[in-house]
């Protein structure tokens, strides 16, 4: 009897028996007396084997082109010799359901950008890349179970704004009807509202639009952020705690189930990491960069992404952990609606999270108070009326809260060993680059 479709990892079950594969042409060895296809799926690659005798399927087999797709009906038998499972597959049919062009515009020598061109064959032939996917969809369901665990609302806070988010600069204009409107450079604004709306937790996972001309291997302009917010917080420190947990049991998620595929198809061995992670303050920061003679005329209020990479191979050298908070950014560089101690009112109460080396995290404990908004927006040379949507809901009664916000492309970028988060996105979008 023929089996419906199956699975090319699910071969092994059907030997002796007729079934039907589904997939690509992989490689064609067509030779004098046999004809050798190698057929792929998206859990892997069977041998079909065929001895040439003038007949239709000979025919059949000698037309097809690499990546053409295909649909084989064919006895499975054991094959010591054939390296794919020890087994192969005896063709009784073939169908091309679609014949791919020659030649293929892309190979295995073929640079980044050009791989980027045709991604939908970069992500089909490679398997490495197939598995990012994979662990992507595992790393956020692990992040939605942690957040479902603790009692967190899942949202959708629209991506069309009135008014520029958060400040300015750094957003997308775009027209709406008569009048101009801006791509969310992230939900921040939102899901503030949202637990003024008395949502104790609320947390989404959606696109943010960063329009920044930076052409580095770790920005782009649209990209998966991942959106927390906490009401009711006695401090910043419940919202670094609520991070490191949920990304804890993500990356446990994710390499139980994948961490063997990891290693093989990436080199890469991923370390699961223990809470609580490393806290340092922005200013044991600069003490530590200093006394290697980063910033010798010390006039740098952040940490530039060299500094980034010194702060985590020494906590990693100190600690043997990967990851490292760093708390207390000065006020200059941080938003208007960042809270800020009164013992030190010139930084404020945020942080940053590191991963070998790399911000994928920035977070803090929000300003609550109505009155100190607007001091704080003013200090920054803002004016409230552009404003007046987000401020109104601190007007009535907003608890204190803190949140943060994580690129899903740059944990997967340095989860993986990537070099780039070209490399993390599906498609990706940067100042030069809005197509496929």
């Amino acid at each position: 009897m023929i089996q419906s479709r199956v699975h090319v990892s699910d071969l092994r079950e059907h030997v002796g028996r007729t079934v039907i594969v589904y997939g690509w042409v992989n490689t064609l060895r067509l030779q004098r007396k046999m004809q050798f296809v190698i057929v792929r799926d998206s859990t892997g690659m069977v041998q079909v084997t065929h001895k040439r005798d003038d007949g239709p399927l000979e025919a059949q087999l000698e037309a097809l082109t690499p990546e053409s797709a295909v649909r084989i009906t064919g006895r499975v038998v054991d094959a010591a010799q054939v390296k794919l499972g020890g087994l192969e597959i005896l063709p009784e049919t073939v169908e091309v359901l679609n014949l791919a062009a020659t030649p293929l515009p892309i190979d295995e020598h073929t640079g980044l950008e050009q791989r980027l061109d045709w991604r939908f064959l970069d992500v089909r032939r490679r398997p490495a890349t197939q598995l990012l996917f994979a662990v992507q969809t595992t790393l956020e369901q692990g992040m939605r179970e942690y957040a479902y665990a603790q009692g967190a609302t899942e949202m959708h806070t629209p991506k069309l704004m009135g008014t520029a988010s958060e400040s300015g600069a750094e957003v997308f204009t775009l027209g709406y009807f008569e009048r101009s409107a801006y791509l969310a450079q992230s939900p921040q604004f939102y899901k503030q509202m949202a637990i003024a709306a008395g949502i104790d937790k609320v947390f989404e996972i959606g696109p943010v639009f960063r329009a920044e001309p930076s052409f580095t291997s770790r920005h782009a302009t649209e990209f998966t952020g991942v959106d927390v917010e906490l009401a009711w917080i006695d401090g910043v420190e419940d919202v670094m705690v609520f991070e490191e947990q949920m990304l804890a049991h993500a990356i446990a998620k994710a390499t139980d189930a994948h961490g063997e595929a990891i290693a093989e198809l990436f080199g890469v061995e991923v370390t699961v990491p223990a809470t609580p992670f490393p806290r340092i303050t922005m200013t044991e920061a600069h003490e530590i960069l200093h006394a290697t003679g980063w910033d010798p005329e010390r006039v740098k209020e952040d940490v530039d992404p060299e500094g980034e990479r010194s702060i985590s191979a020494r906590i990693k050298e100190a600690t043997g952990h990967e990851f490292v908070f760093i708390t207390h950014y000065p006020v200059g560089i941080r938003p208007f609606y960042h809270m800020r101690p009164d013992s030190d009112p010139g930084v404020t109460l945020s942080f940053d999270l590191l991963w070998k080396g790399l911000e994928v995290t920035t977070g803090a404990q929000r300003e609550h108070r109505y009155d100190v908004l607007l001091r704080q927006a003013a200090e920054k040379g803002m004016s409230p009326e552009p404003l007046q949507d987000y401020l109104n809901a601190f007007r009535f009664g907003c608890p204190p809260h803190g949140g943060f916000g994580m690129g899903l492309g740059r944990v997967l970028m340095v989860m993986l060993g990537l070099d780039s988060i070209r490399e993390a996105t599906f498609l990706f979008r940067g100042p030069n680059r809005l197509t496929p």
